[in-house]
């Protein structure tokens, strides 16, 4: 008897644990909102890059590029930093790191863990992919598009996804950062991996990081 109830109480012990660390939540920094080069200046740097350092990304950096691409910068409306066809909002920013991945809640500006582990060669085909700090996937809730025939729902929702990207991109170029925009994941087990519903669909993935030194 006095086994099966230490059992027990292992059991339970470990069930918490677990319970534990699928809720794990990483409260970001308040974005820095007062920083960055001037407008013109973030255009003429801004490019596309496929060569990764592999140090991490500090998280007030992380939670500033994530309130510019996807922030609320109206709290009184709730409305974001970028446009969103008939105000949808139908994204999600699934923060791919080392150690997990992460689902942005840009109104509690924390990071909620998804699955735990290394997931990052899921994001892509390239070898960059899988070393680089930080991929963003930018995932799509088609049961939050209505009022639009099919043909325009997927216009205004690969709109919306430039959008995010662009303002990723521009954040970056601001900041010495390194990034680019990919269409190829793995398609099966990358949703999987971020149990994601029938209704969710991955439409880019985004690499980021400090450029590499040559």
């Amino acid at each position: 008897m006095k086994r099966i109830l230490t059992s027990i109480i292992i059991l339970l012990i470990c069930f918490s644990i677990l319970r534990a660390q699928e809720s794990e939540v990483i409260k970001l920094p308040a974005p820095q909102t007062e920083i960055g080069k001037p407008l013109m200046q973030t255009l003429k740097l801004r490019s596309s890059t496929r060569s990764f350092d592999t140090k991490e990304i500090p998280l007030q950096d992380l939670s500033n590029l994530l309130w510019a691409a996807y922030g609320i910068n109206r709290p009184e409306s709730g409305k974001r930093t970028v446009p969103s066809a008939m105000n949808w909002q139908e994204y999600d920013i699934y923060v791919v790191l080392q150690n997990g991945a992460y689902i942005y809640n840009a109104k509690e500006n924390e990071l909620k863990l998804v699955t735990r582990g290394d997931i990052r060669e899921y994001c892509g085909v390239q070898d960059f992919v899988k070393t680089a700090p930080l991929n963003l996937v930018y995932v799509a809730d088609f049961s939050k598009v209505s009022r639009a025939n099919e043909e325009d729902k997927l216009l205004f929702v690969a709109a919306d996804c430039g959008f995010i990207a662009q303002n990723v991109y521009l954040y970056c170029a601001s900041e010495g950062f390194a990034c680019v925009v990919r269409g190829m994941v793995n398609k099966e087990k990358l949703p999987e991996a971020l149990k994601l519903n029938s209704n969710q669909k991955i439409i880019l993935a985004q690499t980021v990081g400090y450029p590499k030194k040559q």
